[in-house]
């Protein structure tokens, strides 16, 4: 009996071990948390605001460690808003169903209609012929053609759709992957690279934007409308297109000048699809009407009502029902995307983000405010770091409200947050539209560090000379 029950303590020990080390970061996080809320607070801040900032210490502990899934870590911002008394619970519930919210789920419903009609195969045609055999042109048309679809539909959404394009490509030039590692890299990183750089073209490029665009509603500024953002946006999206080519190009070396072979077999494929249905140029048009709505009633309606009202148009007309929606749709990502912003919005209601940035101001000697070059050069390169730390939407949750705090005009300290948190271009796990090209097991994580920091470098410069030489000209 000794021997039993000594033999069930050890057992017991051991689990006990290896549930602690699995669950370290989830115990460190909770570990900082209640240092934080237990702890004397700042004499400057509320203790809703501070209790705020701790539950963004915990969410990042989180995020970062994987420690939960990412719709886990909704949850718990959820939960802990309550439980910590920031917000009643009706409140919090407000903040989770917002017009931005609704935009990101109908961004993401009308790309499931989208891919559901098979338009990728399409488009995988028209950019070849568009682009010729040459390796160099073809890498021309995937970054181009990516950038200027993402801006509208999504970095995700396009990606999906070229992905088979360029492991098409790969596929029929060589069968052993490790012959054509450069090619690889350069193809694929093209899809990955322009599909993030097009993403902050448009409201409906990125939930980035639609959810800085939630908080300037909530401050109050209505009249940012679809076309405004384009105007500011778009010429970034022209000067990066060639700078990101020429780095693609000189990083990795092709090994591969023309892909005649691989072209002629991709076409053959392709064709054998037919000609273009009824249903693929109704699916066409009720997308073109959906923009339309985007940029002549979002004062009016909204971008999520519009968005959603496209995706009614899909059912209605047939296009696509709605167990595909339901399938093809990843709900805890819009329930990340709504705690997200849930959680920015009390950072800025409570004082927490204000006292951020006051501290960050304080500790560089109040240089933050009186230059606005130094400040918006501070805040690009946090953003950049952070949105290759976590996920692009992630970093604008939190740091919108405060990089909006650090002084200047909050427009376009608004811009160059949901901007400069596109940067994702350094880490596999840092946007969707990488971690899509990674998961295709072509492309190693070194390679997007060799091309993702040129990129990063280039792209806060580009940010820059538009914010200084071009956004005066038009506000």
């Amino acid at each position: 009996m000794v021997k039993i029950t000594s033999r069930n303590h050890s057992r017991f020990l051991s689990n006990t071990l290896y549930w602690i080390d699995k669950n370290r970061w989830l115990l460190l996080a909770f570990l900082v948390g209640a240092i934080m809320n237990l702890a004397p607070h700042p004499g400057d801040i509320s203790l809703t605001g501070w209790r705020t900032l701790s539950v963004t210490a915990m969410v990042l502990i989180l995020i970062v460690s994987e420690a939960l899934p990412l719709a886990g870590v909704a949850l718990f911002i959820a939960v802990a808003q309550v439980v910590l008394g920031i917000a009643r619970s009706a409140t919090v519930a407000s903040t989770f169903m917002s017009d931005a919210v609704f935009f990101i789920m109908g961004s993401l419903m009308l790309a499931a209609a989208i891919i559901h009609q098979g338009l990728d195969a399409r488009l995988a045609l028209g950019i070849i012929r568009l682009t010729g055999n040459k390796t160099s042109r073809l890498v021309i048309g995937l970054v181009t053609i990516a950038a200027i679809l993402s801006s509208f539909i999504g970095s995700h959404t396009v990606v999906a759709m070229l992905l088979p394009v360029g492991m098409s490509l790969i596929r029929n030039t060589s069968l052993d992957n490790k012959q054509v590692t450069n090619l690889s890299a350069l193809l694929l990183l093209s899809i990955a690279y322009g599909a993030i750089i097009g993403s902050v073209g448009t409201p409906s490029g990125g939930a980035r934007n639609a959810i800085m665009y939630g908080y300037w509603m909530d401050l109050g500024f209505h009249n940012i409308t679809y076309l405004i953002w384009m105007k500011h946006a778009y010429p970034l999206i022209l000067l990066e297109i060639p700078f990101a080519i020429w780095i693609l190009l000189h990083t990795f070396k092709p090994e591969y000048e023309n892909l005649d072979s691989a072209v002629r077999k991709l076409k053959v494929k392709v064709a054998h699809g037919g000609v273009v249905t009824g249903q693929q140029k109704l699916s066409i048009f009720l997308f073109f009407l959906t923009f339309l709505g985007w940029i002549t009633l979002s004062e009016r309606l909204g971008l999520g009502i519009v968005a959603i009202a496209g995706v009614l148009l899909y059912i209605v007309f047939g296009l696509v029902k709605w167990e595909d929606i339901n399938r093809n749709t990843n709900w805890g990502v819009i329930l990340l995307f709504a705690a997200a912003i849930s959680l920015g919005v009390q950072m800025q209601r409570t004082g927490g983000a204000l006292w951020v940035a006051q501290s960050l101001t304080a500790l560089t000697g109040d240089l933050l405010i009186h230059s606005e070059p130094l400040r918006n050069g501070f805040m690009m390169i946090i953003t950049t770091v952070m949105a290759n730390t976590l996920s692009s939407a992630a970093t604008v949750a939190i740091l919108g409200p405060i990089n909006i705090n650090l002084g200047g005009d909050p427009i376009t300290t608004g811009y160059i947050t949901a901007i400069s948190s596109a940067f994702a271009y350094f880490t596999a796990h840092a946007a969707p539209a990488t971690m899509i090209i990674y998961s295709s097991g072509m492309v190693r994580s070194s390679h997007f560090l060799r091309a993702g920091w040129r990129m990063g470098l280039v792209s806060m410069a580009l940010l820059m000379l538009v914010t200084m030489v071009y956004w005066p000209l038009i506000l």
